[in-house]
């Protein structure tokens, strides 16, 4: 069998406006009653024939396989109860299946959970549509999703049908869950933020309470029960600058399906309205103005600054208006408002009786509590006015010998000065090789240490800048008062601003310079932890994945005090790494994915799209579904089968055409119909 086409000799426009012109004759012939009007209708015929040049035209067409496509999830909510390994061994018999129809290829493809994308669940059917992207439409024979029923990409229509799905788990699941329904990304050092929680106990009863547990970088805070099935606040207090990770955990509930989606992670960044620093100056010194320039340049230091020369016992009846100096409001600093200051800093002060002892004591006790102290020491600190001969000696680490050495150094790190985070790094440090690069001093206290860490030293080893843990609180000791070179430039100058800086806000507890400290961290879906210790070296760290997996991971060192380790993080969710003292949590993906949302298996979803492509759905615990060939346009699912469609599909190999109406045929058919039509008008 074959079909006819045309291939006419002239234009078909032409081709057409000449047929419109014989039609034309042959109706007026008609029309006119002309002889032999029949026989000229038979030559314009002819002569059209002749000029459309009718082809018989045969197509060789080759069949072409039908393809069918298996979709497996393996997605995070697959790794509960068993479901993956059910998921692969249905996945099996049905490839097996599908591979006995005639004329039938089958393809499988598996959906994973990539902690390293965006927060979009399981793609099942983008992982379909890419496995049919170079299959022609007219080839999908259908296919199989073989999953819980958590997709998240499902389309309001399937573009290749029909869709079936063979879902993987049981009926009637029940599940608690933990949902974070709002939470504030910023609030002020100090004070509570408010976190409102949901606990539903899914395909359950939403009677009754659920106790969730709070921990703030890792660390337990506290509880709080919250009413199944209604928002809840609960305010956590926020204690520093910098990213807090806050995990709430739900207990189980009565039926569980997984723990996972018991946990919720808010990250909240607290924010210092406005650092108050208390600045006391002793004796007038060419540093004192960059000290001043230095805080009240910083628009978030509120700062309070103070030039002891007069002392409070100094009573006359000069009028305010001839006064140059002012009582020094020392009972409302020292005693009154002292614990309201985030950092106290005396700089070359001197004790000569203007202060009494028990406010020294204070600020010894201000310390204790968790306050800040600077001393930056001059030639004072090492006379008989020194303030270490005060009760704040019980907090101060480095004690005056009394020697004060007066030549041209430059300040170096020390051992440990290379691994603590105030000093590490510096621009223009000194290192195994080779000398600092940053310019001279001409003065330094000498001083032995007595507690703490020495991280800058001087000539001959001693002492220059240490650091100390005292109570809650911190001291650092800077014994000198030479780094205003630095500041001015000369010989060069250094990195005060940045040695400042980093020492403010290690006394203020600033995380990110803590000396011991746990860190995790997930980028591209590799889980990189680093570990701060000025220990000569540090255990392996356990990490436990959002499965509640735990895994050893080693860690080598990588610089002075900083160790590293890594691994892949294959799990969406919250990490949790521990060394028996420190702890710290990364979270794979978002914080809080819609993966592991809801892990009940169910229909509901693919149920609308599986509708509409004519397919069918079937659970795995009724078995699994018989398979069948359908005619492309029947019925593809029906109770315990699915339908594979019989497309019938093929593509053209070659064509064959042949002429109806050869030229010579033409040419006699031509002439014998106007020989035909001269003869009847003869007549």
């Amino acid at each position: 069998m074959g079909t006819i086409g045309f291939a006419p000799h002239i234009s078909l426009a032409l081709l057409w406006v000449l047929t419109a012109l014989a039609f034309v004759f042959t109706l007026y012939g008609f029309y006119a009653r002309a002889r032999g009007v029949w026989a000229r209708a038979l030559a314009f015929l002819a002569l059209i024939l002749a000029l459309a040049n009718p082809l018989l035209i045969r197509e060789h067409r080759e069949p072409l396989r039908d393809m069918a496509v298996i979709v497996v999830d393996h997605s995070q909510s697959m790794a509960i109860n068993n479901r993956q390994a059910e998921a692969d061994k249905a996945a099996a018999a049905l490839k097996a299946r599908l591979q006995k129809e005639p004329n039938l290829d089958v393809k499988t493809v598996t959906v994973i959970t990539n902690p390293a994308g965006d927060d979009n669940g399981t793609q099942a059917f983008a992982a379909l549509n890419a496995a049919l992207g170079d299959v022609a439409p007219s080839r999908v024979a259908g296919a199989f999703l073989i999953t819980d029923g958590e997709v998240h990409d499902v389309p309001a229509k399937a573009s290749h049908g029909p869709v079936h799905a063979i879902i993987v788990g049981k009926r009637g699941e029940n599940d608690r869950k933990l949902t974070v329904v709002d939470a504030v990304r910023y609030t002020i050092v100090g004070q509570q933020a408010e976190i409102v929680v949901r606990v539903d106990d899914l395909g359950g009863g939403q009677a009754g309470t659920a106790m969730v547990k709070i921990r703030i970088d890792g660390a337990d805070v506290g509880a709080q029960d919250v009413v199944l099935g209604r928002n809840t606040p609960i305010p956590v207090d926020i204690g520093h600058e910098g990213e807090s990770v806050v995990e709430l955990e739900a207990s189980p509930g009565p039926s569980e399906l997984t723990l996972q989606n018991n946990r919720a992670v808010v990250a909240i960044n607290g924010v210092r309205d406005r650092l108050r620093v208390l600045l006391v100056s002793g004796e007038p010194h060419a540093g004192e103005r960059v000290w001043r320039s230095l805080l009240k340049g910083d628009p978030s230091v509120d700062l309070v600054h103070f030039t002891i020369l007069r002392p409070p016992e100094k009573l006359d009846l000069t009028p305010l208006n001839q006064l140059a100096l002012i009582v020094f409001p020392t009972r409302e600093l020292f005693q009154e408002k002292l614990s309201g200051f985030d950092l106290v800093i005396f700089d070359r002060y001197g004790e000569h009786g203007i202060l009494p002892l028990g406010y020294y004591q204070n600020i010894a006790s201000y310390v204790n509590d968790g306050g800040a102290l600077l001393v930056s020491a001059g030639p004072e600190f090492a006379g008989l006015g020194s303030i270490y001969r005060t009760p704040l000696s019980a907090v101060l680490p480095a004690q005056p010998t009394g020697e004060v050495v007066t030549k041209s150094f430059k300040p170096t790190l020390t051992e440990q000065g290379f691994a603590h985070p105030v000093t590490r790094a510096l621009a223009g440090a000194n290192s195994d090789k080779t000398p600092p690069s940053w310019g001279r001093w001409f003065r330094m206290i000498g001083a032995q240490r007595i507690t703490g860490q020495t991280v800058m030293s001087g000539p001959g080893d001693k002492p220059l800048l240490v650091l100390d843990r005292v109570g809650k609180g911190r001291v650092a000791e800077l014994l000198s008062d030479q780094g205003w070179l630095w500041a001015r430039g000369y010989d060069g100058g250094g990195p005060q601003t940045e040695l400042l800086r980093r020492l403010a806000h290690w006394l203020m507890k600033e995380p990110e310079l803590e000396e011991e400290k746990l860190a995790a961290a997930i980028v591209g879906g590799t889980l990189t932890v680093t570990r701060r210790t000025m220990d000569a070296g540090t255990p392996a760290v356990t990490v436990t994945t959002p499965s509640g997996k735990s895994v050893p991971l080693p860690v080598t060192k990588a610089d002075p005090g900083l160790w590293r380790g890594s691994m892949k993080a294959e799990e969406l969710g919250l990490y949790r790494v521990s060394d028996g003292k420190l702890s710290a949590v990364a979270a794979a993906g978002p914080l809080n994915p819609k993966e592991v949302a809801d892990m009940r298996a169910t229909e509901a979803l693919l149920a609308p799209v599986v509708e509409q492509s004519g397919g069918g759905i079937a659970w795995l615990a009724d078995g699994m579904p018989d398979i069948r060939r359908v005619a492309r346009g029947r019925h593809m699912a029906g109770d315990g089968w699915m339908g594979v469609a019989d497309n019938k599909a093929s593509r053209v190999t070659s064509v064959e055409q042949n002429p109806l109406l050869p030229a010579w045929a033409a040419l006699l058919l031509l002439l014998g119909t106007l020989m035909l039509a001269w003869r009847q008008e003869g007549r």
